[in-house]
């Protein structure tokens, strides 16, 4: 058995790798950096291939997928996240966040649905966030909306595979803040409330394989979840804005030192 991980030079990503090592699955690890993928590979107990691409360009995409072979499990994990206001966020950096975090996804799920759908088997996780929930995330639009368009498309194309009566598995995995280097990127401070990455990377893993199409790690964020369907978008959007603000001033301080 084999699986393919996207943006396994840390957090989520490195983490999954581990599990699924440990489980006896060989490896396709996909990142930009490689030199950390050489220092994973050495901890891991099973074959590892490690391909190095910038996964922003739709065409290193398709490479990919050439070059990886046979898997029989996908996990889209690629993304990243930027802070601040949206009229003053840097456009180039966004276009690059909606190719790395959406497009990547996209061209990937669907190349290794057709490959998954002609055997009819597989299983397909794409990292989503507890931020697809909600109507929008002030101070960090563009990548709460990548990651409603990632938990949306799952869902659709997982409920598809269930009319067809398909046994191939497409998830998303929705978890809330976790400790990962999307803090240093994206510019905001999660530690105090995020999960342990690989407490959510183990539970994933076990829920992809039993084929729940949504999944939600921790019980608050599980909460949360049933909450933003209840509560109004404007109590939502304002809550979210309450909650980034802080972090904004935090950011701003430290870039003022």
């Amino acid at each position: 058995m084999r699986a393919l991980i996207t943006g396994a030079s840390s957090g989520i990503g490195r983490d999954m790798a581990r599990v699924l090592s440990d489980m006896g699955y060989d490896l396709v690890l996909v990142a930009r950096r490689a030199e950390r993928l050489e220092e994973l590979k050495k901890t891991l107990k099973t074959k590892v291939d490690i391909i190095s691409l910038d996964l922003s360009e739709a065409e290193n995409c398709y490479a990919l997928h050439a070059q990886a072979g046979k898997i029989d499990v996908l996990i889209n994990n690629a993304g990243f996240g930027l802070f601040g206001d949206f009229i003053e966020a840097d456009l180039e950096e966004e276009l690059k966040m909606l190719r790395v975090n959406s497009q990547a996804m996209h061209i990937l799920m669907k190349l290794y649905l057709r490959d998954f759908t002609a055997c009819d088997r597989g299983y397909i996780l794409n990292v989503a966030s507890a931020a697809g929930f909600m109507p929008g995330g002030p101070l960090l639009n563009t990548y709460y909306a990548t990651k409603a368009y990632i938990l949306n498309l799952s869902r659709g194309v997982s409920r598809e595979l269930k009319k067809h009566k398909s046994h191939v598995v497409v998830s998303a995995l929705c978890p809330g803040p976790v400790q990962t280097e999307f803090e240093a990127v994206a510019g905001v401070d999660f530690a105090s409330v995020g999960l342990k990455s690989e407490k959510v990377a183990r539970y994933a893993i076990k829920k992809l394989f039993r084929g729940k199409m949504v999944i939600v790690p921790g019980v608050i964020f599980k909460v949360g979840r049933v909450l933003a369907k209840l509560l109004p978008d404007s109590w939502l959007l304002s809550a979210a804005y309450i909650i980034q603000a802080p972090r904004r001033r935090a950011v701003e301080g430290k870039k003022h030192e």
